[in-house]
């Protein structure tokens, strides 16, 4: 690749192995490795590339070229460092054969996080070797983005800033237990259990015997606070975020259909799964991210 012009467009030649992303709705936010064919020659900012994993047809014989602006490419990203991801990362998910924009909402056992990709609009449990942390391509050039900075200076000191709960606190905490992954649950903070760890009493689920509620100790990073309420006037739409009252827990979900009498069907995507509930059991989809909820 050549020097950045004076305008900072980049520029490439034919080979260049570069990452792409697509414009086409539905893939906003993604970026598909490729490789560069030429350059338009009317156009020399405009260049002829092809994917590696997207194809042309369903056959699946031939791989997609298409036309695209040079803002729309850029350099494979260097060889990703060692990370220790954790807790509200911003990261970069390989997912359906790209890598998509997301952050971490939870960290599960055996080396797995659970991301929140906001081009889906869905939370899904990832391995380690599928994330990556993003950075940004500037002038021609790889630079790392502000909070990575600040990540690797606060590993340089080996600090970790975790949110402390308060006994008494009210919690919503996410579970591992099989059947009930990926939802959040409403509990009460009892009393801190070794480090970054606190014993919780759920405010729905029972214990096996059903003779009083459950109580579990939970890691802080599986913990979050209530978010905010957020009053609905004119109702959702198809494709609002929500998270969905359901078998005791919040779990969050995609409008897919609105219908009469103030009803709504919710496509649970990781599960395949559509439901239809009322805009009573339905709330606004927030997320906790560097200790604040932000709304996707």
């Amino acid at each position: 690749m050549s020097n950045p012009s004076s305008s900072w467009v980049a520029q490439f030649n034919p080979g260049d192995r570069v990452e792409i992303s697509p414009r086409d709705v539905g893939f906003r936010g993604s970026w598909y490795a490729g490789t560069v064919v030429r350059r338009e020659a009317k156009n020399t900012n405009r260049y002829v590339v092809e994917y590696d994993q997207l194809y042309a047809d369903e056959s699946g014989e031939k791989l997609l070229q298409e036309t695209l602006d040079s803002i729309q490419l850029r350099l494979p990203p260097p060889e990703k460092k060692k990370v220790q991801f954790k807790f509200e990362d911003e990261v970069e998910a390989f997912y359906s054969d790209g890598w998509w924009e997301g952050a971490i909402i939870a960290e599960h056992s055996g080396g797995k996080f659970a991301v929140f990709l906001r081009g889906f609009e869905e939370q899904i449990v990832f391995e380690e070797k599928d994330l990556r942390l993003p950075v940004q391509w500037v002038k021609g050039k790889w630079e790392p983005r502000f909070e990575q900075v600040q990540r690797e200076k606060e590993n340089s000191n080996f600090s970790k800033e975790v949110m402390k709960f308060t006994q008494g606190m009210q919690v919503e905490v996410l579970t591992d237990e099989d059947g009930l992954k990926g939802a959040w649950f409403a509990a009460t903070i009892i009393e801190p259990s070794g480090e970054d760890k606190y014993l919780i009493e759920y405010k729905t689920l029972r214990n096996d015997d059903d003779t009083e509620f459950l109580r579990e100790v939970i890691r802080a990073c599986n913990i979050r606070p209530c978010p905010p309420e957020i009053i609905v006037v004119d109702g959702f739409k198809v494709w609002d975020a929500v998270d969905a009252y359901y078998n005791e827990g919040l779990w969050v979900g995609v409008i897919a259909k609105v219908l009469i009498n103030s009803n709504y069907e919710v496509n649970f995507i990781e599960y395949d799964e559509k439901t239809t509930f009322n805009q009573a059991d339905l709330r606004p989809h927030q997320d906790w991210l560097n200790g604040k909820w932000v709304v996707p």
